[in-house]
C-alpha cells in the first residue's frame, strides 16, 4: 500500500561541457526526458497512454531502444492499479524489441523511504545515481514476490530481493 513520507533531494545539473571544463565528477548524463499527462486516467486511476507518450519521447530523444536498459527505477506508488499500469506501460514499450526474460531490473526507492510526494522523483534519481556509481543493481526492500497483476513472468523484467553486480 501507499506509505507517505517526507523528504527532499538536491541534485546538481550542469552542462557536460561546463562540468568537463571545471573538472567535476560526473555521475551520469541525462540523454533524454519525456513528459506527458494522461488523457484517459486520473491521479488515482492512471492509464498507460500518457506514460507511453512520456517513455517514447525520452527514449527517442536519448536515441535508445528499450533493450539497451538494465535498470528502471519505477514510480511504484504501491497501489495495485498504479503499479500494474506502470508495468503494463513498460511491457508495451518493450513490445517488438529483442529481449531476454528478466534482463531488466525494476526497482523502487519507495520501498525504503515511502512516497515522498513532490520529492519522490529526486529520491529515485539519487538512488539510481548511487547504483551507477557503486556498480550494483539495487534490491527492493521487503520484496517477496510480485503481484500476479504485474505479470512479470515471460517479460524482460525482474525484481531483486538482494543486490547484485551491475554488469553494464
Amino acid at each position: 500500500g501507499l506509505i507517505v513520507g517526507e523528504g527532499s533531494g538536491i541534485v546538481l545539473l550542469k552542462r557536460l561541457s561546463d562540468a568537463l571544463r571545471d573538472g567535476d565528477e560526473i555521475l551520469a548524463l541525462i540523454r533524454g526526458v519525456g513528459l506527458s499527462n494522461d488523457t484517459e486516467g486520473n491521479l488515482l486511476s492512471p492509464s498507460s497512454e500518457g506514460q507511453l507518450r512520456a517513455l517514447h519521447a525520452a527514449y527517442d530523444r536519448a536515441g535508445w531502444t528499450p533493450d539497451m536498459v538494465d535498470l528502471i527505477e519505477c514510480h511504484a506508488t504501491g497501489t495495485p492499479l498504479g503499479d500494474a499500469v506502470e508495468v503494463d506501460s513498460l511491457r508495451r514499450l518493450w513490445q517488438g524489441s529483442t529481449w531476454r526474460q528478466g534482463q531488466c531490473v525494476l526497482s523502487a526507492v519507495k520501498s525504503n523511504i515511502g512516497h515522498l510526494l513532490t520529492a519522490a522523483g529526486s529520491a529515485g534519481l539519487i538512488k539510481t545515481l548511487l547504483a551507477l556509481r557503486e556498480g550494483r543493481l539495487p534490491p527492493v526492500a521487503n520484496f517477496e514476490s510480485p503481484s500476479e497483476k504485474l505479470r512479470l513472468e515471460d517479460s524482460p523484467f525482474r525484481v531483486l530481493k538482494q543486490g547484485e553486480p551491475w554488469e553494464r
